[in-house]
């Protein structure tokens, strides 16, 4: 492992398995469209028998996020569980292979390796079907101290605020991050993970414990219960240090104090899967941001890597995005 790392994600170890599917569909599996829902192995297995072709390919939300800043060029590692068993396998195998230092050590029993299950309707919607399985065991005795040390950022995911043990692991994380100096990062992740835990998520904002946050605005609107997105952000300025907020096509924009950056989004021929567009473009301002590439080439980065994930399935890119940025000049 390199003796700097740029980005340190820690969430769920994830295989994604994913189909497209009619808006008919999911009435009639019961789901909320544009939703994560957790479900049990039993609803997982009864999910996957009735969904059609599917792409099976890992992910996870902060593990997207490391492999597609790796792309970029970034030195980045991960910590997330996966049990010993063939999705497991795939898991480990395929983050290893984009370039990202993964070194969890697998359980040995107990649940099966997490998958979600993410149907993607004709307007490029996903709504997504999670087994959360041996990732929600995640717990302080998987945090490398060394790693966290090491890494500039600590970017931690949401999605993984459900459990206790893996809460526990995030706040040893952030203690060991800010006691090296270094810096911590919250994706909030889905505005029903935000319902859950918006006052434990407002509080590690107030706190001082998250350095940047990156919400999308449906997540920022219910941080602070508001559907008017310009007073949920003039609290967000008053509470947090720095955050990234996404607008899907309407772009991004960047906040720190009184500092105000509006980043475009990148054109794009058309919508195919919007699934993983917060993570991709959390790992293009990630890369700019640990580069000292300032908040506008970040955030443009972040847009860019954003744009390419949307216009194919699956979260994780399918050319370098350092390619891209060079096409792009934001090399």
């Amino acid at each position: 492992m390199k003796t700097e790392i740029d980005i340190l994600a820690i969430g769920n170890a994830i295989v994604d398995v994913i189909a497209r599917a009619e808006d008919d569909f999911l009435v009639a599996q019961g789901v909320a469209k544009g939703s994560m829902t957790l479900i049990d192995e039993a609803q997982a297995e009864k999910l996957y028998a009735a969904m059609g072709p599917a792409t099976i390919v890992s992910g996870g939300s902060a593990a997207n996020t490391v492999v597609g800043a790796a792309s970029f060029g970034a030195a980045c590692a991960f910590i997330g569980r996966v049990k010993n068993d063939p999705v497991g396998e795939v898991f480990a195998h395929d983050i290893v292979k984009s370039g990202v230092a993964y070194g969890t050590a697998m359980a040995l029993d107990g649940a099966a390796t997490a998958r979600s299950f993410i149907l993607v309707t004709p307007d490029g919607e996903r709504t997504m079907n999670t087994y959360l399985g041996a990732s929600q065991n995640l717990a302080e005795r998987d945090i490398d101290a060394a790693v966290v040390r090491k890494a500039k950022v600590t970017y931690l995911e949401g999605y993984l605020w459900d459990p206790p043990e893996a809460k526990a692991a995030f706040r040893k994380a952030a203690q060991i991050a800010h006691s090296a100096g270094r810096e911590v990062s919250l994706t909030l992740s889905d505005s029903f993970c935000v319902d859950r835990y918006r006052d434990e998520f407002r509080f590690m904002i107030q706190s001082g414990m998250i350095d940047l946050v990156f919400a999308n605005e449906h997540e920022l609107k219910a941080l602070y219960q508001t559907a008017d997105f310009d007073t949920a952000l003039a609290v967000l300025r008053k509470e947090a240090k720095r955050a990234a907020v996404t607008r899907s096509e309407k772009g991004a924009i960047i906040v720190e104090g009184v500092m105000t950056i509006e980043i475009p989004a990148f054109p794009i021929e058309t919508l195919v899967d919007a699934t993983g567009a917060g993570d991709a473009y959390a790992a293009g301002f990630l890369h700019g941001y640990t580069q000292g590439m300032g908040y506008e080439k970040a955030g443009r980065l972040g847009a860019l890597a954003a744009s390419h994930v949307i216009q194919k399935i699956g979260a994780r890119p399918a050319v370098p995005l350092k390619e891209l940025a060079e096409q792009a000049g934001l090399a």
